[in-house]
């Protein structure tokens, strides 16, 4: 549980930071499941390249570690979710 516990967290936070996009920016008006995807999988990255940026999280402690999850989760899901938003937009799929 202890591998599988960062990895939700970046989904679900993941998930939160493209909704959040794809409600706050024009670009990124889409249908659900393409908010959903790429949130999810812009978060798990995000999760993954801030925990590599910042270290171990066994030496972060157990909250600074899920923090991090989130804060990448969240950056990452907006990110990707932004990209895909444009990218759909300039081929007039949104």
């Amino acid at each position: 549980m202890e591998t599988l516990l960062p990895i939700i967290v970046q989904i679900v936070t993941g998930v939160i930071g493209g909704q959040a996009v794809g409600a706050a920016v024009q670009q990124a008006a889409m249908s659900q499941l393409p908010k959903l995807l790429s949130g999810a999988i812009g978060g798990v990255a995000g999760g993954q390249i801030l925990g590599a940026l910042l270290g171990d999280p066994a030496t972060a402690g157990a909250m600074g570690g899920l923090l991090g999850d989130a804060v990448g989760g969240v950056a990452g899901g907006a990110v990707l979710t932004g990209i895909v938003g444009a990218i759909m937009k300039s081929m007039g799929r949104a």
